[in-house]
């Protein structure tokens, strides 16, 4: 059976003020409220909203991440958030090397390195996002991207420190497209990941242990074939985290998941 941790994490991106992240997450905690067999929540705000949507779920079943933060703790680096600030808010999670982040801010495969690094060093949990563009899917260079990524965002990395590590495979083609990476694809895509991490780590089967989510335009009506593959753990969900009534049904089809699974069907 699978022990994997069931995640369904909200990527806000660029949306929201403080009043509307106030509005939102408060809906959210209501709706959750006494709910059981959840998965792990995970709300990422913009870093304007972090410390009203921190305040807003605290005590209740949802945790904070953060879409993005630099590696170093502190220094002259204009516009810049430390690990050590997220920390100091009471984030829990980070996302790091989305595709956004790399295609339009220079996020490479040597920085995402650098800030795992610093979210194992602080105790944050990473959320490391990998996937290849429509190009790189055409001309049948998935799998090697998506294993050369994973390896370099791994690079010297003691296997003992990635106890807390989730992934999120994103095919850039699919990222606010509408366009969706079939469920049996995207789970084989996954299962490559798995196989990626396991054989970085000489004797340590982590692969196998690590939650893989799938993102890229995770709606209600496609989740639950997603949740039922075998190597696909969670959601990193981005528009339709920005709404209840979208949210919400993610979030009962990951728990409807953990039902099945601890009744044994």
């Amino acid at each position: 059976m699978n022990q994997r941790k069931r995640i369904i994490a909200g990527n806000w991106k660029m949306n929201k003020t403080r009043e509307e992240a106030t509005e939102l997450s408060s809906a959210l905690v209501s709706a959750l409220s006494g709910q059981e067999d959840l998965p792990e929540i995970v709300l990422c705000p913009p870093f304007t909203s972090l410390q009203t949507v921190v305040e807003k779920t605290s005590l209740s079943p949802v945790a904070v991440g953060a879409q993005n933060m630099d590696w170093r703790d502190s220094g002259a680096f204009t516009g810049e958030i430390s690990p050590v600030m997220l920390l100091d808010l009471g984030v829990k999670y980070v996302i790091i090397g989305h595709s956004e982040r790399r295609q339009f801010f220079g996020e490479t495969n040597t920085t995402v390195n650098q800030k795992l690094k610093a979210a194992i060093k602080h105790s944050l949990v990473p959320i490391v996002c990998l996937g290849e563009t429509l190009d790189e899917r055409e001309n049948n260079l998935t799998d090697a991207v998506v294993s050369r990524q994973i390896a370099a965002a791994l690079a010297d990395i003691d296997a003992t420190l990635l106890a807390e590590l989730i992934i999120a495979y994103e095919p850039v083609w699919a990222i606010g497209t509408g366009k969706v990476c079939d469920a049996k694809e995207a789970n084989r895509v996954a299962s490559v990941i798995r196989k990626t991490v396991s054989n970085l780590y000489t004797g340590v089967d982590i692969g196998l242990s690590v939650p893989i989510l799938y993102g890229g335009s995770v709606n209600p009506k496609n989740v639950d074939e997603q949740l039922a593959q075998p190597d696909i753990d969670g959601s990193l969900v981005g528009g339709a985290s920005l709404k209840p009534e979208e949210f919400l049904p993610i979030i009962q089809a990951a728990q409807n998941r953990a039902r099945l699974a601890a009744s044994g069907t």
